[in-house]
């Protein structure tokens, strides 16, 4: 086995989206937790996408009225409430222990969710699937952002946020074959759920991070809890306020043009499981690529400006995609698109991780996550109401994404984190 502190190496990634060497050498204990904590993130993003990829299919057999495919997605998120109070507790019993009981939660109950037998128990099992799924989700981040040097978070960031847009791809091509597979849709979440338990088996070689031992409270949980939030509301009201409205309108502006794009090119442009496949594999390759490179630039360039322009193009992206474009302007539409959504969503969310002391930063994290799935699902709801009033997911879809101005405003007033250790932010 080699030594923690050899040099790390990244023989798994292409030469050009390694760490910038001008940054200096990482270890081999960061490289390891960097692809433990990314594999996971790897089969979450196959996980969150499967239904996105197979609703006409899952709709048919489950008989979801059109009107309520948004709602039932809004059901999923709830789950985000439940999810922060699940990661918040990792700033009080540590982040190793709460990756292990979400990473066994989440394979449980994808598994379950092939074996559901109606409406009901499907939401019910995405529900707790997703529970687990978004509380590992908030503390990948959280681990990644103590465990790397602060001139590569960028370039960390960029690189977890790619294994999620690589999930998402495996997941589109396993649903390439949805019509050939025994059990269909089902068959899909099965595949999906047995790796988790391996990479669960293997994460339990993952130490503590030194940043948390170093703050470990000691004392009640409740009066540690109350302690927390007491303080995080008294030393950083500013910047919780900023970050939970950058989050919150980027949430409900993006999350029903992110669920329904597959469905949309299925029903409006008749796109086969094969074809979207087709758009997804060579697209999410190229996502992942520019994800990991946009990463990288903010390290050098700033969070704040690649924040706001990245998060400008989703917008106009998104627009033009639902516009009902020609065909052959779909493709690129979906790529920057989606690199867009992705690459947005970690500079987001590095901000949540990057401005705030260690023993608040789990809380945080898991409340700006929260804030930006719960502000989703009230989107998702609304893009029902309003799929109602105007007759077409694509001009309701169009409407929800008037909010992104927020998110943008909100960005300009945040702190500027890149190349300032964590301690230097929190001081």
């Amino acid at each position: 086995m080699r030594d923690g502190t050899a040099p790390a190496r990244f023989r798994w990634l292409p030469p050009g989206l390694r760490p910038d060497p001008k940054h200096g050498p990482m270890e081999y204990r960061q490289e390891r937790t960097i692809l433990l904590v990314g594999a996971a993130a790897l089969f979450a993003g196959y996980d969150q996408n499967v239904f996105g990829l197979a609703i006409p299919q899952i709709q048919a057999e489950l008989h979801i009225p059109e009107n309520q495919v948004g709602l039932t997605v809004a059901y999923f998120r709830v789950a985000a409430i439940f999810a922060m109070l699940l990661a918040a507790s990792a700033d009080i019993v540590g982040r190793r222990r709460l990756l292990l009981i979400t990473l066994f939660g989440q394979a449980a109950f994808t598994l379950f969710t092939a074996f559901t037998t109606d409406y009901n128990s499907f939401v019910l099992a995405q529900f707790l699937t997703r529970l687990f799924g978004y509380a590992e989700e908030m503390l990948c981040f959280v681990v990644i952002a103590e465990v790397v040097a602060s001139n590569a978070r960028g370039w960390a960031n960029g690189t977890l946020t790619a294994m999620y847009y690589f999930g998402a791809g495996m997941a589109s091509l396993v649903f390439a074959l949805v019509n050939l597979l025994p059990y269909g849709w089902r068959a899909i979440y099965v595949i999906g759920a047995l790796p988790l338990f391996a990479v669960a088996y293997l994460r339990q070689r993952l130490p503590e991070t030194e940043r948390f031992t170093a703050h470990e409270r000691l004392g009640s949980k409740g009066a540690q809890a109350l302690r927390l939030v007491r303080d995080i509301a008294r030393q950083y009201p500013r910047r919780v306020a900023l970050v939970v409205i950058a989050a919150s309108a980027f949430g409900f502006a993006i999350s029903p043009a992110t669920v329904l794009a597959q469905k949309y090119l299925q029903d409006t442009y008749h796109y086969s499981p094969g074809e979207v496949t087709m758009l997804l594999i060579p697209g999410g390759l190229l996502g992942l690529a520019m994800a990991i490179l946009a990463g990288r630039f903010s390290d050098r360039v700033g969070r704040k400006p690649m924040a706001f322009a990245i998060v400008s193009l989703a917008a106009v992206c998104f627009f033009l995609f639902y516009s009902g474009v020609p065909g052959w302007a779909i493709p690129p539409l979906w790529i920057l698109a989606f690199f867009g959504f992705f690459s947005g969503d970690v500079l987001v969310a590095g901000f949540a991780l990057e401005i705030v002391p260690t023993q608040y930063r789990a809380t945080v994290s898991g409340l700006r996550y929260m804030v930006e799935i719960g502000f989703g699902a009230v989107a998702l709801a609304l893009e029902g109401v309003l799929y109602d009033y105007f007759g077409s997911h694509s001009a309701a879809i169009q409407c929800l994404l008037a909010a992104i101005p927020i998110t943008l405003i909100a960005i300009l007033f945040l702190p500027e984190p890149a190349g300032r250790t964590l301690e230097e932010m929190a001081s």
